[in-house]
């Protein structure tokens, strides 16, 4: 049904409804003329009348009855599911996906939206744990987070953490059969911890001293796609783990882990939460962004 037609049906039924021409024609804010041009249309497209018109009343034939009791409730179910999307911009509600490292859901993500969440029982967050450069486009993601260096240019990045150092740690059980690493070339005789993408391919450690920069493909026995599980094995005195310094703290403060190639330890841009565009958010993914967005505290 075309545009106009809808427009057509929608003014039969405000006449339908007050019985009066100009009645209906106020709540429209059309003229009495217009308003039965616009029914007489109808009916000629119809091929049936609808109304029966006199000077002093308006009545509904069999055929304008039917409509009314048919289209009516159609037309008004369509119209409460248009008012129930157009709220979707007006408060918190849905669901809002995002794709992230575990590292940043446990550390950031998390941690900041657990209020969000209470305050706003219609909003729904879903959250795909990936370390590859997701495009938030073509999978359909509301959000990205990721460091800010692997945020693509064309992407409307938020900073949601301080820059931060990568480590080496290993545990004391581990050095008491390996030596200490000194330099990247080192690494390729340990049992290092890798990270896998979801593409397949190991991530490379990116190491830095100075300005000088190279990368070491560590590998070892162990493999995941997760720090918190690199951190772990590491703990168990596996193998070396490549980890952000934030999660290592504690354990190296408390002996359980020890620091080796400190030099070569190199900084990233901070955690940012990135999106496409601003046109036509969502109030839900408005407030997730709110709520991660970093305050210098």
């Amino acid at each position: 049904m075309s545009k106009d037609r809808i427009s057509d049906v929608q003014a039969f039924l405000a006449v339908a409804r007050e019985l009066s021409f100009s009645r209906a024609a106020i709540k429209l804010g059309l003229s009495p003329s217009s308003l039965s041009h616009t029914v007489r249309s109808l009916e000629e497209a119809l091929g049936v009348r609808l109304l029966t018109r006199t000077t002093r009343s308006v009545s509904l034939t069999e055929a304008g009855a039917q409509l009314l009791k048919s289209v009516a409730p159609r037309l008004a179910e369509v119209e409460a599911e248009l008012n129930a999307i157009g709220e979707f911009a007006l408060k918190p509600k849905g669901t809002v996906r995002i794709t992230s490292t575990d590292y940043a859901v446990d550390t950031v993500i998390w941690p900041r939206l657990t209020n969000v969440l209470a305050q706003y029982p219609e909003l729904k967050v879903e959250i795909s744990i990936d370390y590859g450069l997701t495009d938030v486009v073509a999978e359909r993601f509301d959000l990205g987070v990721r460091h800010g260096d692997q945020v693509a240019q064309d992407m409307i990045a938020v900073r949601i953490g301080p820059d931060r150092r990568m480590v080496i740690v290993g545990a004391p059980s581990y050095f008491e059969r390996a030596s200490r690493p000194v330099d990247p070339s080192d690494l390729l005789s340990h049992n290092c911890l890798a990270l896998r993408f979801a593409s397949g391919g190991l991530y490379a450690w990116e190491l830095k001293k100075g300005t000088h920069e190279t990368q070491v493909r560590a590998e070892g026995q162990f493999i995941c796609n997760g720090s918190s599980q690199l951190l772990n094995a590491a703990l168990s005195g596996f193998g070396l783990a490549f980890v952000p310094e934030d999660l290592t703290t504690d354990y190296v403060a408390d002996g359980r882990l020890e620091y080796v190639m400190e030099d070569w330890f190199p900084t990233f841009a901070g955690l940012h939460v990135y999106y496409a565009s601003r046109k036509q958010m969502s109030r839900g993914v408005e407030v997730v962004i709110d709520a991660l967005r970093y305050r210098d505290r």
